[in-house]
């Protein structure tokens, strides 16, 4: 499954790494919602699948800063 590769890959990523992704997703979050507004998206289904990757990218973070204070 994807998304099980996906979370893989964000896992070994380093926290510089996860705040340029998760930019890099805002930013691509940012313009499907001006594509959809102005009826020029086609694949609707990925604005799901990038909010989710955010949201991924965002938990692993988390994970991280709380496993270095420990």
């Amino acid at each position: 499954m994807k998304s099980k590769q996906r979370f893989a890959d964000l896992k070994v990523m380093t926290d510089d790494q996860l705040n340029d992704e998760i930019l890099k997703l805002k930013k691509e979050q940012f313009n499907l919602r001006f594509q959809r507004a102005t009826g020029q998206l086609e694949n609707t289904s990925r604005v799901r699948v990038v909010r989710r990757d955010i949201a991924r990218a965002k938990t692993i973070a988390a994970q991280k800063r709380a496993a270095a204070k420990k």
